[in-house]
């Protein structure tokens, strides 16, 4: 009769210290990115973005061509996307931050939809010559794309956010004569404000 042998178990080998030490802090490190909050919003760049945007509306209103008027405002547009970047970019550099961090992504990827809804709205309504409702939705879908970008960043951007739905709600009720005004108040005047805000409490 053959002798049965017991089978003989392999005994696990030992966990290295060092790997599991390096894997908690790289699952630390990633729970800290995903809640961390993006604190690159520039607030001097808000401010010369306001500024420009109360020029440009100044400008509009002495267009006497709906198309000329557009086109002051696309200019303007162009502009103050071009001092945002360049004012987050040295921000980041100051703060010692990435703009292409966890939470510079998400306030992204936030904030791009409601912008390019505005994008594409502003087409159609171009298509179809409904020029006198451009204003209200620009300032309503700018107010949502900063509402939900902020949603990852300091609060007082969420609460511009608001200012500008606020604005933009009550520019649909008024005659289209007030456009420029409100592109002022809003564009100009919230980023003035709340820009001097983030610039004095969250550093530039």
């Amino acid at each position: 009769m053959a002798k049965i042998q017991a089978i003989r178990k392999e005994k696990n080998e030992p966990v290295n210290i060092g790997d599991r030490a390096l894997d908690n802090l790289q699952f630390i490190r990633e729970t800290m990115e995903r809640s961390a909050v993006f604190t690159s919003v520039p607030g001097y760049g808000g401010i010369f973005m306001g500024a420009t945007a109360i020029a440009a509306a100044v400008i509009a209103n002495s267009q006497p061509l709906i198309r000329d008027w557009l086109t002051v405002w696309l200019v303007e547009a162009f502009l103050a996307a071009g001092i945002g970047f360049f004012a987050m970019w040295q921000k980041s550099k100051i703060t010692k931050t990435s703009l292409f961090s966890v939470p510079a992504r998400k306030f992204a990827l936030n904030f791009l939809p409601p912008i390019l809804c505005a994008i594409f709205i502003t087409l159609g309504l171009w298509r179809f010559g409904h020029f006198e409702v451009m204003i209200p939705i620009w300032i309503l879908l700018y107010g949502a794309a900063v509402v939900c970008g902020g949603a990852n960043s300091v609060k007082i951007v969420p609460v511009a956010g608001w200012c500008f739905i606020a604005l933009g709600a009550i520019a649909f009720f008024l005659p289209a004569g007030f456009g420029n005004a409100f592109m002022g108040l809003s564009f100009g005047v919230l980023h003035i404000v709340f820009g001097a805000i983030v610039a004095w409490k969250y550093g530039g």
